[in-house]
């Protein structure tokens, strides 16, 4: 499978428009949606053996992990090299989807998936239709004697609330080449996109999980306040989730 093999690909120029590559938008998120990409990804023997691995441990839609596995597989490579973040990890389903992927794909990539494994803190009920512990009634021991037998050891389970593990472990992770923001409530979703921004190369993926769910619009209002209108990103994908890139100078 290739996306080059694409049409469009042969109607829209590379390059980027207002920091994002139109093309490569088109060619996931239109793929995905309208044309054979869906059925051509769920025929990929890597994708079928990375979900055979997550797929009772992951809530995450069908096409917001297909386009995931298309970023990891045709597009992270382009970028610097750097790492993958998960915000929002629940039973670690995504995450180990993605660090089976990049175990084949990727060596020098590693996952961190911040959590905290007990369900979520305290949310803004003006704005969140999620409560306190939700997710919760994840056995993190369990979960982590699954990653050590998966031998997956590009995968680093960061438990705790974002706050309290992400600055120091971000520093040690140092660049990120995507990050993956699951944690649908507006406080985690702005938490984590800004503790990212200083980490992101030149090109990184911001990926969110659940902005365009009628159950999140915390997370939808980040994206239309904090990264539309304070920091002018201008999104690349809108389906089958949003996608943006990080500017020139990684902020």
């Amino acid at each position: 499978m290739e996306l080059t093999d694409l049409p469009i690909f042969k109607k829209i120029p590379d390059g980027l428009r207002n920091g994002r590559s139109i093309r490569d938008g088109y060619a996931r998120g239109w793929g995905l949606q309208f044309g054979d990409l869906k059925a051509k990804v769920a025929a990929d023997p890597l994708y079928c053996e990375a979900l055979a691995l997550a797929q009772e441990r992951t809530v995450q839609s069908e096409e917001n992990r297909m386009n995931q596995f298309l970023l990891v597989k045709f597009y992270l490579s382009k970028l610097p090299e750097g790492h993958i973040v998960e915000f929002g990890s629940f039973r670690g389903g995504s995450a180990i989807f993605m660090a089976k992927l990049c175990a084949e794909l990727l060596p020098k990539t590693r996952v961190y998936a911040f959590d905290t494994f007990q369900g979520m803190p305290e949310t803004d009920a003006s704005i969140d239709a999620h409560s306190k512990n939700d997710f919760s009634g994840v056995d993190f021991e369990e979960l982590q004697d699954y990653v050590s037998s998966l031998k997956l050891n590009n995968l680093h389970l960061v438990r705790g609330l974002f706050e309290d593990t992400a600055p120091a472990a971000l520093i040690k992770i140092s660049k990120i080449r995507m990050s993956h923001i699951d944690c649908d409530i507006r406080s985690g979703v702005l938490y984590s996109y800004d503790v990212c921004k200083p980490f992101m190369v030149q090109g990184g993926y911001t990926v969110l999980d659940d902005a365009l769910y009628s159950s999140c619009l915390g997370a939808t209002e980040v994206v239309e306040d904090i990264m539309i209108r304070r920091d002018g990103l201008n999104s690349e994908q809108i389906y089958p989730h949003f996608v943006f890139r990080a500017n020139e100078t990684g902020e």
